[in-house]
């Protein structure tokens, strides 16, 4: 019966509030841990579940030494399955209503610099094979937009229009916005599609705009593997990840002096104050570059 409640919120968040592939595994996920630490304290009714239950369960996640985003993420989606059962009926009180979210370590994200966003752009530029052709337009596309990996790798052929110079993505909520392509990304999306994306179909007849060596759409984590191959290949010593591209996008717009609400509609962010932390990561990096080139004495 526990299981059968969890499943129907996931169809519930999934159908009814419209959340991505990505979100639901990461609810099932969550969701599936909590069951079991509940069923190793004896619980076998959600109603049987009370405050003192939520808040062990906090320290237990603690205890595994996840980090403080995590563990909050973990929280989250327990306290959105009990307001859906007290909503629904099968609860008459919510035992995390008395819960407070867990505090979340803020950590400014890392972008990388223009240099290392020149390198990894111009890697895959060195060679002609259908798969550096498709890498090209991948990652041109990511920076010129400032797309999320779910979006980029869920984009469809006919949402490029390169005549227009735009794409049109579909992002968290269903949420369509156009956006614009420098040049650069155009001629490399042009290249992709005249050249390259035959060769990986291999005769398939597949929507997906980015598709991989069998002529699938390519998965997230062949992009995750497709940005680690190139950061590889150009030295950059520390973790580079699809994301990266995107804060590297955002800050580097604010450094060239683009208006905080322009990137907050290119980034789809629903509230100002999810953009407004890259103020914060251009202004770090505009001091950094001072005392580089102001040492002390």
């Amino acid at each position: 019966m526990m299981q059968a409640q969890i499943d129907e919120f996931l169809r519930y968040v999934a159908v009814e509030k419209g959340y991505s592939a990505h979100t639901s595994a990461a609810y099932r996920n969550d969701l599936a841990q909590f069951l079991t630490y509940l069923a190793g304290q004896g619980i076998s009714a959600w109603q049987d579940v009370g405050r003192t239950h939520i808040l062990d369960y906090i320290l237990y996640l603690r205890s595994r030494a996840y980090a403080s985003s995590t563990v909050a993420r973990k929280v989250a989606a327990v306290k959105s399955f009990f307001h859906f059962l007290v909503a629904d009926g099968v609860l008459p009180d919510d035992p995390t209503a008395a819960v407070d979210s867990p505090a979340v370590d803020k950590r400014l994200p890392r972008p990388l610099s223009p240099q290392e966003t020149e390198r990894l752009l111009a890697e895959p530029a060195r060679f002609n094979t259908p798969k550096a052709l498709r890498d090209r337009a991948l990652l041109e596309l990511m920076y010129a937009t400032g797309m999320r990996a779910s979006e980029v790798i869920g984009l469809k052929v006919d949402a490029v229009d390169l005549e227009a110079g735009t794409v049109r993505c579909l992002g968290k909520g269903n949420k369509e916005r156009i956006l614009p392509l420098y040049e650069r990304a155009r001629e490399a999306l042009d290249a992709y599609l005249e050249d390259g994306r035959a060769s990986l179909l291999h005769g398939c007849t597949e929507t997906a705009l980015f598709v991989n060596h069998r002529g699938d759409p390519l998965t997230r984590q062949g992009l995750w593997l497709i940005v680690k191959e190139y950061a590889a290949a150009i030295g950059i010593p520390h973790k580079v990840t699809p994301h990266m591209l995107r804060h590297s996008f955002a800050t580097h717009l604010l450094d060239g002096g683009a208006g905080l609400r322009e990137v907050q509609q290119l980034l789809g962010h629903t509230n100002i104050s999810s953009t407004q932390v890259y103020t914060q990561v251009s202004t770090r990096r505009k001091r950094e570059a001072y005392d580089k080139a102001h040492p002390r004495a």
